[in-house]
């Protein structure tokens, strides 16, 4: 694949994932932890907490966007971003082993904090080393 249209498609797929934790933590943010099925009623701490989370999980998002809008000039940023859901992904994998895989949502969140993230930083990697083209 010739580098301009590589590049043009890694931006593509970068932006639609970044979909993902955009809408989530939006969803977050506006619904606290209500938005999860069968959950109760939060005490206040328990919102405010999974309410900051969520908006980390909405700044994630943007940042992915804003990074692959420069991706020569935000590949460390871009990088960084990678390895804090990897991170994420962990600690879910760690919650898991206490208490047993989550719901199907969750479990979809696994996929994209281990699989898709970690790709996207391979992929990013081969990007990186094409001849410079236009962003």
């Amino acid at each position: 694949m010739s580098s301009p249209i590589e590049l043009r498609l890694f931006q593509a797929v970068v932006i639609v994932a970044s979909v993902v934790p955009i809408a989530a933590g939006a969803a977050g943010v506006l619904h606290g932890p209500g938005m999860i099925h069968g959950f109760g009623s939060p005490n206040a701490d328990l919102d405010s907490h999974f309410s900051y989370l969520s908006g980390l999980l909405l700044g994630i998002g943007v940042a992915f966007v804003f990074c692959v809008l420069d991706l020569r000039g935000r590949a460390q940023s871009f990088r960084m971003l990678g390895l804090i859901v990897i991170a994420g992904g962990l600690a879910r994998a760690f919650a898991a082993s206490r208490l047993g895989l989550p719901g199907a949502a969750h479990q979809f969140a696994y996929v994209m904090e281990l699989v898709v993230v970690p790709a996207l930083l391979v992929w990013h990697w081969r990007v990186e080393r094409l001849p410079a083209v236009e962003q």
